[in-house]
């Protein structure tokens, strides 16, 4: 990890977006790092858009991460990428989910889900719906997504799964790892 990374982590609410904070937030901490968190959701209750800031560096004065600044944006649905897509920097990089959840105008009728989502994100796409199920249950979508940020950013894998693994219900611990370890070998 460079002396500073900022990550934007967006998807809808009940994805697990507020727990992957978490979990960088403590991967950074058992590393060294400074880290600042910040939650930015409306109605996040189950569907709403969710968007949370992770900055990780040397010293970090700020939780915000200011639009055309983000290095990575990890995105738990496509559509929530493509809407926060203007935070990412020049060369920054996108991993998201190909999953799609309707918003509220698509399934009340009054809009369509957009077409060609995919063709408009640079980055990487995993398919973590199908893999979480693989795991054993679908809310491990977000381990997933872990599995796969934790490989593209080139993270100690130990210290991160550690990090996911101390953060989740005891019972759920082989499906996260195993879902986990399919996100990190999707990409």
């Amino acid at each position: 990890m460079s002396v500073k990374t900022d990550i934007l982590i967006v998807g809808v609410g009940g994805q697990g977006t507020l727990l992957a904070s978490r979990v960088l937030g403590k991967y950074a901490l058992e590393k060294g790092y400074d880290v600042k968190l910040s939650e930015v959701h409306g109605m996040a209750q189950r569907g709403g858009s969710v968007m949370t800031y992770v900055r990780i560096g040397d010293k970090i004065a700020s939780p915000l991460i200011d639009e055309g600044r983000a290095d990575v944006i990890l995105a738990f649905e496509k559509l929530e990428a493509l809407r926060y897509l203007h935070y990412l920097k020049e060369g920054g990089q996108v991993i998201y989910s190909t999953q799609e959840i309707m918003p509220m105008p698509v399934v009340t009728g009054a809009a369509e889900y957009p077409q060609g989502i995919e063709e408009k994100l640079p980055g990487t796409g995993v398919d973590a719906l199908t893999l979480a199920l693989e795991a054993g249950n679908s809310k491990a979508a977000n381990s997933v997504m872990l599995g796969a940020l934790c490989k593209k950013m080139g993270l100690d894998r130990e210290v991160f799964e550690q990090a996911l693994l101390s953060g989740i219900p005891p019972k759920t611990v082989e499906m996260n790892k195993k879902a986990f370890e399919l996100g990190y070998c999707a990409v």
